[in-house]
């Protein structure tokens, strides 16, 4: 009987959508704008939110939080995508593949985390805002930070160790832009089912007890929105809420449908351009949600400039 071949690849194809090079063009301009817009966007909030001492508070922390793990989370997986699509052999390293599978994986479980903390911050100041200063002091926004960040990269390493155990038989032809769980458990010549059970419940964990904790702190928070008697103090708690929540929609619902849909054929392009949703283009709109819908940020950048205005005089 043959013995089968175990052996690791030093490199994997990443496939993408190589079958229809038409779509390559398209792909690396919105990729390269999206990834541009992403760096500028967060690294401007979180400049921001350092330097002007009225957003020094838990919810700017958090945010600045959220726009540094953008950053590198998009970094993690754009450049190399760009990279093949100008190339013809569309290839990442072995060390390349698991970098990006391990740095890709605990940011994403990180966000999932962080995202929740943000409304259990939001619930604290517009359902207890009188005891808002006392229960969200800094070493407790400290902790917060900490043990998502923590439980991402733990989580990451068990998926990892858990995905690059699983034998190839010198499979290394990855249908996707990039290297992720789902993909590379595609490649395994043996049986999966426990590692697709154990990643379906850790996406319970990261993905749905996290959108159930956010959906019920809006609950409460819309019921004491809607006491407020003054309508400028309601428009200004659903201009912050609402920013947050379009923010969960975006990562959640995209991250749900790949993770937490059973495998098929006929869904793995859709699932390509959805995971393409939650790692670029989410990552992207964050800044333009949280600027656009929010008059302190707004503020900020215009006493920011005013003050360089006035030194340049």
């Amino acid at each position: 009987m043959n013995r089968i071949n175990e052996s690791v690849p030093q490199e994997f194809i990443l496939l993408g959508f190589s079958d229809r090079p038409w779509l390559e063009l398209p792909l690396f301009v919105v990729f390269l704008i999206s990834y541009i817009l992403t760096i500028l966007g967060n690294l401007a909030i979180i400049v921001v939110s350092r330097l002007d001492s009225k957003l020094h508070t838990p919810m700017y922390f958090f945010l600045t939080n959220l726009s540094l793990l953008d950053l590198c989370y998009t970094t993690s997986t754009v450049p190399q995508m760009l990279v093949n699509i100008c190339s013809i052999r569309k290839v990442i390293s072995y060390g390349g593949c698991v970098a990006q599978l391990f740095i890709f994986l605990a940011l994403g479980s990180t966000e999932c985390l962080l995202l929740a903390v943000m409304s259990f911050d939001r619930f604290v100041a517009i359902c207890r805002p009188l005891r808002y200063s006392v229960i969200m002091h800094q070493k407790l926004c400290l902790q917060l930070a900490a043990i998502s960040w923590v439980s991402g990269f733990s989580n990451s390493v068990l998926q990892s160790t858990l995905t690059l155990q699983m034998p190839l038989c010198g499979h290394k032809e990855v249908d996707h832009f990039f290297c992720e769980v789902p993909a590379l458990l595609k490649l395994s010549c043996v049986d999966t089912t426990a590692n697709e059970a154990e990643l379906f419940f850790i996406s319970v964990l990261f993905l749905l007890i996290p959108v159930t904790l956010i959906l019920i702190s809006y609950a409460c928070i819309v019921q004491a929105v809607l006491r407020i008697k003054s309508v400028e103090g309601r428009r200004k708690a659903f201009g912050i809420c609402g920013s947050h929540l379009i923010v969960v929609s975006l990562f959640y619902g995209t991250a749900i449908y790949v993770y937490l849909q059973p495998p098929s054929p006929a869904s793995k392009d859709r699932g390509k351009m959805v995971s393409l949703f939650y790692g670029i283009i989410t990552p992207m709109l964050n800044p333009l949600i949280y600027t656009l819908r929010n008059k302190d940020v707004k503020g900020a950048f215009k006493r920011l400039i005013g003050e360089k205005k006035n030194r340049e005089v």
